[in-house]
């Protein structure tokens, strides 16, 4: 029996919030440009250096459904958003290697400052060919990859911009009513913002000794993590429906969750909430653990190479 070789492909991933012309011009030149069988769009749950995203996972989705489906040679794969969590992009790449060879990674030069930071960059380096869309104010240094190839394509507009200026101009017919209607009346809030939100929430709820920890440049599964305090069991159980409720009046929404009377912890994918009584809090040092994993970092950071 002869073998046969797995399909070449390049991975094209991101938030697509919303997809817009930029992303299809992206599309059409890597699949012009470059030796592939397919190209696979890969929409994220969550993107691990985003905070959150303006439109829902399946809002996303369908989106990039309705604008890639009629392209010769493009897939969109829901694999990140079956996950439903913030997934690595190596991880994504391991997933397609079983059915694929993953030979291409299409990035915008945006992210070239940030990418050595990539969960297991040295491995990506290593297995992919980095193709590199340019994009007006950022500079292209490649210094750290193995190999890698030019998409020259300078983008007037992103997803941000869109939504920031509530402008369609850049957005396909098929999906622009749909996207109006997403983005109408609503703001995309910071990280500390939703922070501040969270807290505001406990402590309006009686939670006691709130603490927040900044675990943005530390290993860790989170950004932020928030610690505090219920008063007994009833208390903890009330504080969850209460963040439900007003998480979702602001457009936030908790991922995953696991309640008990003593201790629960809801997961918005780059925060997460413990709420816990003081005996289970004083007993499991949660925030010694952070604040060394903190430390431990800053003195990484601070050591020379």
């Amino acid at each position: 029996m002869v073998n046969q070789s797995k399909p070449t492909v390049a991975f094209y991933g991101g938030s697509f919030d919303p997809p817009h012309l930029g992303h299809q011009m992206i599309v059409q030149k890597s699949i012009e440009n470059l030796d592939i069988d397919k190209l696979l769009v890969v929409p994220a749950y969550l993107n691990p250096f985003k905070s959150s995203t303006q439109s829902s996972a399946s809002q996303r989705l369908e989106w990039c459904h309705q604008l890639f489906d009629t392209i010769n040679k493009v897939h969109v794969e829901d694999y990140e958003m079956q996950q439903g969590k913030s997934t690595v992009t190596s991880q994504s790449v391991k997933y397609f290697n079983n059915t694929y060879n993953v030979k291409y990674l299409v990035i915008g030069s945006d992210n070239l400052k940030d990418l050595t930071k990539w969960h297991q960059f040295s491995w990506m380096n290593v297995n992919i060919i980095w193709v590199i869309v340019t994009r007006e104010g950022y500079d292209i240094d490649t210094s750290s990859l193995r190999e890698w190839k030019i998409l020259t394509l300078d983008i007037p507009v992103s997803s941000t911009q869109i939504r920031d200026k509530n402008t369609l101009y850049y957005i396909d017919n098929k999906i622009k009513k749909s996207v109006q209607k997403v983005l109408k009346g609503k703001t995309l809030m910071t990280i500390e913002e939703r922070v501040k939100n969270i807290v505001d929430i406990l402590d309006d709820k009686k939670a006691d000794e709130i603490e927040v920890f900044n675990l943005e440049e530390a290993d860790y599964i989170a950004k932020r993590v928030i610690i505090a305090n219920s008063l007994n069991g009833k208390h903890t159980l009330a504080l969850v429906d209460h963040l439900k409720i007003g998480l979702k009046a602001q457009g936030d929404t908790i991922l995953v969750s696991d309640v008990s009377d003593d201790w629960a912890v809801a997961d918005l994918g780059d925060i997460l909430i413990h709420i816990m009584i003081p005996e289970y809090r004083q007993r499991y040092s949660l925030e010694q653990f952070l604040s060394e994993l903190v430390e431990n970092q800053k003195k990484q950071d601070s050591d020379p190479a």
